[in-house]
């Protein structure tokens, strides 16, 4: 066991976890040069293509140092913020992390945010400055950032290129000198941490695990704790490029698991695995059921593609656990799926994915958030409001209260003014402003975590010219005024469009969702009203004009009667014809409304 290192990479969006990663195998020859492609680890195309890791990785290497012979573990871990639970179960699952800084871009909020996950678990981190090969690179100032931030000495900063290879001896040298080895009970009760489970077609549910104490044989009758269900293990083994079935993992050791199962539901990253006989007395701490944080409907196209949908996402869901959903029916977009996401990267790569794995196009409804309603008639009694329609009427209600974020920018200090004005915009509250260097600032706001979801992203990354990186984090739920806006055309609602806004700002958003609906919604024979409504009260109205034949045309001169005869009649047939027409809204619309700001 003393000669294991299990160690993860942490670092922001792009600082270069993948490419070191990619170093290391080759520096331990764990790959051969055939096998050799740019970010070895991230297998699926939506990865590669948008240079982001979407699933934690696990691979075995090994090394010799100093004559002796070590086995290195690296769980590769995502930068994204939507991933967070993911990250902090592959860093419980480690002894030891490398804190990965690029030498141009310094620290980022997520540098942060992993760092500091990284000491709740009390792991010894090793900081690498990477890229330092870059023509833009700025070593010596970003060093004296990393020293601030750890406390450490300049000389234990190692600077590296995973381009170029440089410093990657040092950083394994550093492994295994300053990371300590596993510390586990070998002869107490199997127990070990699910830290990620990949879907294989072929086989079922692969979990990957840590084994903390005890060891897990070939064969062995295991038990879930957190979902107390009671399985043989067909198959343990090791990860590298591909899998090594052992006959056993020892304490201290990573692997992965085959046990048939065949609904990636019942497979819970940060469960515990124990033996059913003599099952272990604690499990591992920290395990939560994902919570979906972001709501959107997602309906097929045609109608008729409904079941295939269905089948679609119950595939999509056994590779990715976190995604929930349950049928819902719409008025104007028919059957559909109410999902939940981790968060609006999560929506676009579910999104994604169903258009390039199943061919299936989709039509995705403006995104929200769960809040709480109660009513006067029994007001402590929750009612959970995924959709805007299952908002209890306004005379019934007693208050509503929304999720609220802590969020933390970090940002140059140039950019401190149009990122204020922004978050304040967006209902947010400053609680602190720490200059981290003369040159960049670190604020925090408690602000709703519904005006995130809408483009909140894309235009900080616009008022900080790309230079501001943002973290968050949930803080609960606080009462808001909170009201929904109805958007009626032709005096019908359509369920679709329908969203909760707070009250300050429901009157603009309502104005400018129906000019935009104008610009979208062809020209008909006859007026359509377009209405945005907060219960019975119309707060804003534009009209696209109905497309009318000249019947005046054959009126040379003559009295203004005869001609007003004839307009007339028109109007009356224009009228009748409203009564019984309805409105097709094309597909754009729904999008639409997700970029009021453009």
């Amino acid at each position: 066991m003393k000669h294991i290192r299990n160690f993860c990479i942490i670092a922001h969006i792009d600082h270069g976890k993948s490419t070191l990663a990619d170093r290391l195998l080759d520096f331990t020859g764990s790959v051969t040069s055939r096998e050799k492609q740019e970010q070895l680890l991230d297998s699926m195309d939506l990865e590669r293509e948008r240079g982001i890791t979407i699933k934690s990785h696990a691979i075995q290497m090994d090394y010799e140092y100093e004559g002796e012979k070590y086995v290195l573990n690296l769980i590769d871990t995502p930068g994204h913020v939507d991933f967070s639970y993911e990250v902090s179960r592959s860093i419980a699952a480690c002894e030891g992390a490398l804190l990965i800084v690029d030498a141009a871009q310094s620290i980022q909020a997520q540098t942060i945010s992993n760092l500091y996950l990284a000491l709740e678990h009390d792991l010894e981190i090793i900081p690498v400055l990477n890229k330092v090969d870059l023509p833009s690179a700025n070593p010596e100032e970003v060093t004296d950032d990393i020293v601030d931030l750890l406390g450490c000495t300049r000389e234990e900063v190692i600077p590296a290129s995973a381009k170029t290879g440089l410093g990657i001896e040092e950083i394994l040298k550093a492994i295994i000198t300053k990371i300590p080895a596993p510390s586990g009970k070998i002869d107490a009760p199997l127990r070990a941490l699910i830290f990620d489970s990949v879907y294989n077609p072929f086989r079922g549910v692969e979990t990957l695990f840590r084994v903390i104490n005890g060891s897990i044989k070939k064969g062995q009758h295991i038990k879930f704790v957190a979902t107390q269900k009671d399985y043989n293990a067909d198959e343990v083994g090791t990860l590298r490029l591909k899998q090594f079935p052992q006959k056993e993992i020892k304490t201290g050791d990573v692997g992965y698991l085959i046990t048939g199962i065949k609904d990636a539901r019942e497979v819970k990253v940060g469960d515990t695995i124990t033996d059913a006989e003599k099952p272990t007395t604690e499990a591992v701490a920290g395990f939560e059921d994902v919570k979906p944080m972001v709501f959107a409907g997602i309906y097929p196209v045609d109608t008729e593609d409904y079941e295939e949908l269905r089948s679609s996402m119950e595939k999509l869901q056994l590779n990715d656990a976190s995604l929930v959903f349950l049928p819902e029916s719409s008025a104007a977009l028919g059957f559909g799926f109410r999902c939940g996401f981790l968060g609006m990267l999560h929506l676009e790569i579910i999104q994604e994915r169903l258009e390039r794995e199943f061919d299936m196009t989709v039509i995705t409804t403006v995104p929200n958030v769960s809040y709480h309603a109660y009513t006067n008639k029994n007001p402590d009694d929750v009612i959970l409001v995924n959709n805007p329609s299952d908002l209890p009427e306004p005379s019934s209600l007693n208050r509503v209260e929304e999720p609220f974020i802590k969020a933390t920018i970090i940002t140059k200090a140039d950019y401190v003014g149009p990122v204020m004005t922004l978050c304040i915009e967006k209902r947010g509250e400053v609680t602190n402003q720490v200059y981290l260097t003369p040159e960049r600032v670190e604020l925090s706001f408690d602000m709703p975590l519904a005006e995130i979801v809408f483009d909140f992203y894309d235009r900080l990354k616009t008022v900080s010219r790309g230079y501001a990186s943002f973290d968050y984090s949930p803080i609960g739920l606080r009462e808001s005024k909170l009201v929904k806006v109805d958007v009626l055309l032709n005096a019908n609602k359509v369920d679709a469009l329908s969203a909760l806004l707070h009250v300050d700002n429901a009157y603009d958003i309502g104005k400018k969702m129906c000019e935009k609906l104008k610009e979208l919604i062809p020209r008909q024979q006859f007026d359509i009203p377009i209405q945005a409504a907060i219960g019975a009260k119309i707060i804003a109205r534009e009209t696209v004009k109905a497309l009318r034949k000249d019947v005046t045309a054959k009126c040379y001169g003559g009295d203004i009667s005869r001609k007003r005869k004839l307009l007339e009649k028109q109007k009356k047939g224009k009228k009748r014809m409203r009564q019984v027409g309805n409105v097709e809204i094309p597909q754009e619309a729904f999008m639409a409304v997700l970029k009021l700001n453009d």
